[in-house]
């Protein structure tokens, strides 16, 4: 590459990045406008955020709230926007959003540079998530993802911080601990994992000494039904488009289906969610083979496997899956860029679908019927071509030979000699 064209690349991202969120933004703030939602977008930051916020404020979580549903890590996050109190809570947490993506776009732009990576997550990441139009900007969830990511390109330099960000993101929003299931075995596992039992540990204690009722979210997760852009709401969708009597229903925080068959269809949600763990778990015990980009690809198959099988697909989880599609393109040797290409569309399918043409999608029309099935068709897609890559790319064969290039878990192999880490750790 032309020293020139090294350049100019940062200065594009850049521009890019300033044009598109200066677009979300405007988007935002014309949040009334019809085909941006007539003002619901908004309204989970203004209203729901802010009256958590003042709940929290007096050293207390919203446990008699059937919409709080989230680990206590969402508590410090919520209160963020006290650290600018000359601006309005609204306007505050869009402020620190905001700022949380540029750290997620420099990240991203860091970790493509040098021997074996590729600028193309961060170009993903900037370009990509506009397709969610403004609602990135009023939900937590980039804050959330930023642990991953971070959590995931901090794993070659220091395993104690890469398990200590994963940590801080699943007491926020649980996901992120998956940033850790694809770790080398061996050393590598062993302090990631324990960094990131001792950070959770010690931050879960310091929560329920600030704060009230830390665990009251749990009380609430059990009541859950089918939310109707879920993998179960599109199948009853359809039903309800050949007669099914069921309904939908405003309950926890999102419109769900009731009537018959719908617990029969959350558990069959729940059974497909521990067959995902049972592959991913047969999948961590029987790789031998690890690539640079083997925890990336991993952490993304992972995610992908939870959210398609989860009784709620709610837009902003399009949020985790791109910064981790964006982390995966950072290497050049991850076998994740079809994946990348199927969440690139569904993302914009997604979005669509809300806020664009929900009402279609709550009455089960055709057209929401459809949409639905186009997008989570999309994600079950990217789910199993993910984790059909993943699994061969750590058993690659040739001749009945097992192939490698040189990169190699650090766990002992049978019959062989042990082999140095992948990942050298320098804390």
């Amino acid at each position: 590459m032309s020293p020139l064209k090294k350049h100019r690349r940062p200065l594009a991202l850049a521009a890019a990045w300033l044009a598109t969120r200066s677009l979300m933004l405007w988007m935002l703030a014309h949040d009334e406008l019809a085909p941006l939602g007539r003002g619901g977008v908004s309204k989970e930051v203004g209203q729901l955020y802010f009256r958590w916020y003042g709940v929290l404020s007096h050293g207390a979580f919203p446990a008699d709230d059937r919409m709080w549903q989230y680990p206590p890590g969402a508590g410090p996050v919520l209160l963020a926007p006290a650290l600018l109190p000359m601006l309005t809570y609204f306007t505050a947490f869009v402020t620190l959003t905001l700022a949380t993506d540029a750290v997620i776009t420099v990240a991203l732009a860091r970790a493509g540079r040098g021997p074996g990576r590729s600028p193309h997550g961060a170009t993903l990441w900037t370009l990509a998530l506009p397709l969610l139009l403004h609602i990135p900007l009023a939900r937590y969830d980039v804050e959330v993802t930023a642990f991953a990511v971070i959590s995931l390109l901090t794993l070659s330099r220091s395993t104690r911080v890469c398990g200590t960000f994963a940590a801080m993101g699943a007491l926020v929003k649980v996901w992120p601990a998956l940033a850790l299931i694809g770790t080398p075995q061996g050393r590598t596992t062993r302090e990631a994992w324990t960094s990131a039992a001792v950070m959770a540990g010690a931050l879960l204690t310091l929560l329920a000494a600030v704060f009230s009722n830390p665990f009251g979210f749990l009380r609430q997760q059990g009541g859950r039904g089918v939310q109707i852009e879920s993998l179960g709401g599109t199948v009853l969708g359809f039903a309800r488009r050949a007669g099914w009597p069921g309904t939908v229903r405003y309950q926890y925080g999102a419109m769900e289906f009731v009537g018959p068959y719908v617990s029969a269809v959350a558990a069959v949600s729940l059974a497909l969610t521990v067959a995902a763990f049972g592959l991913l778990l047969l999948w961590r015990v029987r790789a031998r083979h690890w690539t640079p980009a083997t925890p990336y690809d991993a952490a993304l198959a992972a995610v992908l496997l939870f959210t398609v099988t989860s009784r709620v697909i709610s837009p902003q989880y399009m949020v985790w899956l791109l910064g981790l599609c964006a982390v995966c393109l950072t290497s050049r040797h991850t076998t994740q860029r079809p994946v990348a290409a199927l969440v690139v569309a569904a993302t914009a399918v997604s979005s669509v679908a809300y806020p664009g043409l929900y009402g279609e999608v709550v009455h089960s029309t055709w057209a929401g019927c459809l949409l639905m099935l186009v997008r989570n068709g999309l994600l079950a897609t990217a789910a199993g071509v993910s984790f059909a890559r993943l699994w061969r790319s750590v058993h690659p064969v040739t001749d009945g030979h097992p192939v490698t290039d040189g990169v190699k878990s650090d766990a002992p192999r049978r019959n062989a000699h042990p082999v140095p880490a992948v990942f050298p750790t320098r804390h």
